[in-house]
């Protein structure tokens, strides 16, 4: 399955691979963001899609993405697929990252304060600073599970990344008539 995520999307997910530690809060949260801009950096020099394997799995909510991402046809995702297809999400938004990275050149980035949502997720606001001048907000949504943060979604210019894929992905699935296991096929190949 080749599936595109607008330019603005991967800018959103690159925006935190330099965060500068002087800038920030003093809420937990955001040492974890320090760590994944760090290992997200790592991963846009080398721009392996083993490498930003490696960081989506360590710091991204990929179960949730991965069920947000099917909407209504999350129940027609069968037990026995659910590992399959959650690493299936994993290497299409690891390959998407490695194809598109060498494109954007970042000067610098910036992160913001903390704030919590009313649903207790934490909002982490950040700005990207690209060499040709152009600079983006970009809001992060941290999700606490399994005793640490994970990135539950990325906004830029107000659009999520999650929402994006979700429409990808049920748009793929409702032209194969609500057949999950065709997404499933398509993203582990």
């Amino acid at each position: 399955i080749r599936i595109m995520i607008t330019r603005r999307a991967l800018l959103g997910f690159i925006a935190v691979a330099s965060i500068s530690p002087a800038v920030a809060a003093d809420h937990p949260s955001v040492a974890f963001m320090r760590r994944f801009g760090k290992d997200m950096l790592a991963a846009h020099r080398i721009g392996t899609v083993g490498k930003f394997a490696s960081v989506i799995e360590a710091y991204a909510d990929v179960a949730g993405i991965s069920n947000y991402s099917l909407g209504q046809y999350k129940p027609n995702l069968r037990a026995n697929q659910r590992s399959r297809y959650y690493q299936g999400v994993v290497t299409f938004m690891s390959r998407y990252f490695a194809e598109q990275s060498r494109e954007y050149r970042v000067a610098k980035y910036e992160i913001g304060e903390a704030s919590v949502d009313q649903n207790k997720d934490v909002i982490i606001a950040s700005k990207v600073f690209l060499l040709s001048g152009q600079t983006y907000n970009v809001r992060w949504k941290l999700k606490w599970t399994g005793g640490t943060y994970k990135v539950a979604d990325v906004k830029v210019l107000g659009f999520s990344l999650t929402y994006l894929q979700r429409g990808l992905f049920t748009s793929y699935i409702s032209k194969r008539k609500g057949d999950v296991s065709q997404l499933v096929a398509a993203l582990t190949r």
